[in-house]
């Protein structure tokens, strides 16, 4: 399956029985964005992570110098829709804290290792987003 449009049409079809367990068993979500410059939905299929009732997920665009567009849309506009499996509802976004990062940081690169490795190919400090639920 495709990471990306395909991935996002059978996710919404299928209430994630279909792309909610991504590689190496990972979890995904749908981070509906609307963007900063075209003023359209822009959904983006995430690796996530639940801690304390929230949902985290990686600003990391493979550890490209440029955070993704997704986390650009994010701060430019707070309504941000998730769906996790066959639930939608609304969230705010904030980056974690200095205090709160390294935990969560360590959550997420249980799941998927390879953002310890984009962190090592930029200066940008990768940050960790925490979704609540509206």
């Amino acid at each position: 399956m495709l990471f990306g449009e395909e991935h996002v049409k059978r996710y919404r079809e299928t209430d994630g029985e279909e792309g909610y367990i991504w590689q190496r068993d990972t979890t995904i979500l749908l981070l509906t964005t609307t963007g900063r410059r075209s003023g359209e939905e822009r959904t983006t299929p995430l690796i996530f992570n639940e801690h304390n009732g929230d949902y985290l997920i990686v600003a990391s665009k493979g550890g490209t110098d440029a955070p993704p567009a997704w986390y650009l849309n994010m701060q430019e506009d707070s309504d941000i829709q998730v769906q996790i499996k066959g639930e939608r509802f609304p969230v705010r976004a904030r980056d974690a804290t200095a205090e709160e990062k390294p935990a969560m940081w360590e959550l997420m690169t249980a799941s998927w290792p390879d953002y310890d490795e984009y962190q090592k190919k930029t200066d940008r400090e990768i940050p960790v987003v925490v979704l609540e639920r509206a």
